[in-house]
């Protein structure tokens, strides 16, 4: 399937021109983020077009496609269903668009809340959804500037971010954030995993 297919098929299943456009934008950003950091880019940018796939269902409806699946739901997520679309989003991916490539679904996966044991796609999918340029917060430009010179320390900001944003709403950050977060900090001595030389501009 070309990108342009994959990009009609991907209107057709969302149903929005507004989450559309958002999941452009991060395929793009994820693209171009991959490039720098010597990962596939074309993995990326699919992971990206496919991330958002279930964003729009009810609280309901994940929660029934989890049980249908028989996907486990843990005590956050059954408190907030909206962050089951990324699991279930992954299990469309396959099921619709025919992913097969684990690395893809793992990315579509952790796309929400992060986990403790992040790939590379994973983190560049991550980062790429959370400060892609339709995003309007401050700071917006500067984190998407630290993940291109640095992914770890770019995600880890973004995870730092997202989690000043659930508490100064008085939320709790998922369990799977909060490892995340430990995961990738580290004292400065120790060199992340998977952390390559960046390409040259």
């Amino acid at each position: 399937m070309t990108f342009a297919h994959l990009a009609r098929a991907v209107r057709d299943e969302l149903g929005q021109e507004h989450r559309y456009a958002h999941v452009v934008r991060v395929a793009r950003l994820a693209g171009r983020l991959a490039s720098r950091h010597r990962e596939t880019t074309a993995n990326a940018r699919l992971a990206g077009m496919l991330h958002d796939l279930a964003r729009l269902y009810s609280p309901s409806r994940l929660l029934d496609e989890c049980v249908r699946r028989g996907l486990p739901v843990d005590a956050f997520e059954r408190a907030n269903p909206v962050v089951l679309h990324a699991r279930v989003g992954a299990e469309i991916a396959r099921e619709r668009f025919g992913v097969r490539d684990e690395a893809v679904l793992s990315a579509i996966r952790t796309h929400t809340l992060g986990a403790a044991d992040m790939s590379r796609l994973d983190k560049v999918v991550y980062v790429a959804d959370s400060v892609e340029p339709g995003r309007d917060f401050a700071g917006r430009a500067r984190l998407e500037a630290l993940a291109f010179e640095d992914l770890d320390a770019g995600t880890l900001a973004v995870l730092r971010e997202s989690v000043n944003y659930i508490a100064a709403r008085g939320g709790k950050p998922a369990p799977q954030t909060i490892a995340a977060i430990a995961a990738l900090d580290r004292p400065a001595h120790a060199a992340p995993s998977e952390r390559r030389p960046s390409c040259p501009t």
